[in-house]
């Protein structure tokens, strides 16, 4: 029962601070969760982005409830995502009674242009992270290009591609074509 109100209650003060959500979470949830607690290596960690990625709902949101499964089975999966659920819920209820009456002030404005700029900073560093644990031979600087082209030139094409599709896809070429960035054991 300890470790299920600890993993509510950790989720719950990281659900307070999910500015910008996704990979604007990831340093944060890296040093949490896998520096100061030890619940993940980044790797895992990474692997949980990339599978929330492809699954509904936020991704954030959906590596707090794969880590609580990770540490208790369903029952701290519960907990981590309603945990991660309570802190937004709420803040989200305050904002959106008084949004309209303070959205216009000059000053909530500019909050909010900060905002967004931490938010660029937090994923830029995501990316740089993720980059140097992912790219790491000619094979993977490949598929990066490739998805890279079809990411950004998806919006001079006739047709957007969705991410789900290229994260998918790329599974499908570690899949076919072996370990992905991993030297062969020799046997």
């Amino acid at each position: 029962m300890k470790e299920l109100l600890e993993l509510y209650l950790v989720f719950l003060r990281i659900g307070c601070v999910n500015f910008g959500g996704g990979y604007a979470m990831l340093p944060l949830l890296e040093k949490d969760l896998v520096d100061k607690r030890g619940w993940a290596t980044f790797d895992e960690l990474a692997d949980y982005f990339a599978i929330g990625q492809c699954t509904p709902g936020v991704i954030a949101l959906n590596v707090s409830t794969f880590i609580g499964y990770k540490r208790k089975g369903a029952a701290g999966s519960l907990c981590s995502t309603l945990g991660f659920l309570t802190g937004p819920i709420a803040i989200i209820l305050v904002i959106a009674a008084f949004l309209s009456n303070f959205a216009q002030l000059e000053i909530v404005q500019h909050a909010f242009s900060g905002i967004r700029i931490c938010v660029c900073v937090l994923i830029f560093q995501a990316v740089l992270k993720l980059w140097a644990k992912s790219v790491v031979d000619k094979t993977t600087l490949g598929l990066y290009l490739v998805i890279l082209f079809l990411a950004a030139g998806s919006a001079f094409l006739p047709f957007k591609i969705p991410a789900a599709i290229l994260v998918i896809a790329s599974g499908v070429f570690g899949v076919v074509f072996g370990p992905v960035g991993k030297e062969e054991k020799a046997s």
